[in-house]
């Protein structure tokens, strides 16, 4: 968040009052991104740029450090005011994210790293003296991380912190203590705390198994349970027969012993039967646990004063994000937690109220606007269905109206097939009078002819009568 007058001042005060500051950027300046270096070591980097963000609490006291990229990595570097090394000293580094993105995959913590760092050559290969900060990458893999480099060994710590995955500004700290004891807060709430050794393992148990030890004959190390040796089966206890005959089964009428055999009753579950007895289970009186050998003093533990203490000369930002957006913001390493604590109230906490409230009002229009969209989307679709109904009810229609035609038409057709019927009758029965009329009239010529011929003979008789006479 960009620095203000209070944060001026603050400042100004810290240099008489607090602790030393090594480290502290707001991002106030536009030239404040001109100190971070981007390594040669790779051509593939992903750009930088200062930015508020989509909303933001205050427009003076919003802009931070954004990446900007998909699916990048990052490596840039930024030296120190002047270097910082921890031994006998609170060491803390403090800053701000806000994953605006709402973060499917990324990281967005710091590397602390040494004075020797060349920053042309600053890869993930590159030694660091601290890694902290939020890694999320699906809805299993998240964590704080918190690692410390250890005679040239770099140690996570044993504890997983969870770290805020929504798309808010969060405040990430971590405290290193000259008694080599711990903090890790998220938004000024402490989330872990301890002594170094126990949370991370960087030093040899101060303890360990006596390896000359050797277990005694007379140890039991089981059984753990024994049966009660006084324990005795009850008089009435019935461990057998499971099944009996059934007294309520009856011989068929129809069996015959001679072709079926000897009838015997079916078996049902004896009512009686509780199983087998076992005696009951007591504790072992003489049971003393799995032995182990007795602890004694690690003879190779040896105490580090030097365990938490770390050299520090750049500020290193490393990471990989899928999703770009992600904003760095309030970055400060210092000996002074309580200058810490007035810097974050300064930069974060008075601030953090207003961006929830902006980022409310936000979702709340987003979600607005997508219920318009839905209705939108929703008449158009009911839009939609009424028409193919309509042009579904039209085409019905249609077959209907086609229908009555075809019904029409049909009377027709069979009028004229009646028609073509009774016409067909009709020559018919002219063809049959026209064929009874011609008999008919043959069969008067065939009388004619007959009628000539009687008299052509009548004729002829006569003349030969008259011949003879």
């Amino acid at each position: 968040m960009r620095c203000s007058f209070g944060l001026a001042a603050l400042a100004a005060l810290a240099s008489s009052t607090y602790g030393r500051v090594y480290y502290e950027e707001t991002f106030s300046d536009p030239a404040s991104l001109d100190t971070f270096i981007a390594t040669e070591a790779r051509s593939d980097l992903g750009a930088i740029k200062l930015s508020k963000g989509k909303w933001f609490s205050d427009d003076e006291n919003s802009i931070g450090l954004q990446v900007s990229e998909d699916a990048r990595f990052y490596a840039y570097s930024a030296k120190l005011n002047r270097p910082f090394n921890t031994k006998g000293k609170d060491f803390i580094v403090q800053f701000t994210v806000k994953y605006e993105q709402d973060i499917d995959c990324g990281g967005a913590y710091l590397k602390l790293l040494p004075p020797t760092l060349d920053p042309a050559k600053f890869d993930g290969e590159s030694e660091y003296e601290v890694m902290f900060g939020p890694d999320i990458c699906g809805s299993t893999n998240r964590r704080v991380h918190a690692i410390i480099n250890y005679n040239g060994t770099n140690n996570q710590i044993d504890k997983v912190v969870q770290p805020r995955g929504d798309q808010l500004t969060h405040q990430y700290t971590f405290w290193v203590k000259p008694d080599k004891t711990f903090e890790i807060r998220i938004d000024n709430k402490v989330q872990e705390e301890g002594k170094i050794e126990e949370f991370w393992k960087v030093l040899p148990e101060k303890q360990v198994a006596d390896p000359d030890a050797k277990k005694p004959e007379e140890w039991v190390d089981g059984p753990a349970m024994i049966e009660d040796p006084e324990d005795e089966k009850p008089e009435d206890w019935v461990d057998g027969p499971e099944t009996v005959p059934d007294t309520e089964a009856q011989k068929p009428e129809d069996w015959d012993d001679d072709m079926d055999g000897d009838w015997e009753a079916p078996v049902v579950a004896n009512p009686e039967y509780k199983g087998e007895w076992k005696p009951r289970m007591i504790k072992n009186p003489e049971y003393q646990g799995e032995w182990s050998a007795p602890l004694i003093d690690n003879p190779n533990y040896e105490d580090d004063e030097d365990l938490a203490v770390f050299n520090i000369g750049y500020i290193g930002l490393d990471v990989w994000t899928v999703k770009s957006g992600t904003i760095f913001d309030n970055i400060l390493i210092t000996d002074d937690i309580d200058y810490a604590s007035q810097f974050g109230n300064s930069t974060w906490v008075d601030y953090v109220e207003k961006e929830i409230e902006v980022k409310k009002a936000i979702d709340e229009e987003e979600a607005e606007k997508l219920e318009a969209e839905r209705k939108v989307k929703e008449e158009e679709r009911k839009a939609k269905e009424e028409a193919e109904k309509e042009k579904a009810e039209d085409a019905d229609e249609l077959d209907e109206n086609d229908d009555v035609k075809v019904d029409a038409a049909e009377p027709v057709e069979e009028k004229a097939e009646d028609e073509s019927v009774e016409e067909k009758a009709e020559d018919e029965s002219d063809e049959e009078k026209a064929e009874d009329e011609s008999d008919e009239e043959k069969a008067e010529d065939e009388a004619v002819e007959e009628s000539i011929v009687e008299d052509e003979e009548v004729i002829e008789n006569q003349e030969e009568v008259d011949e003879e006479k």
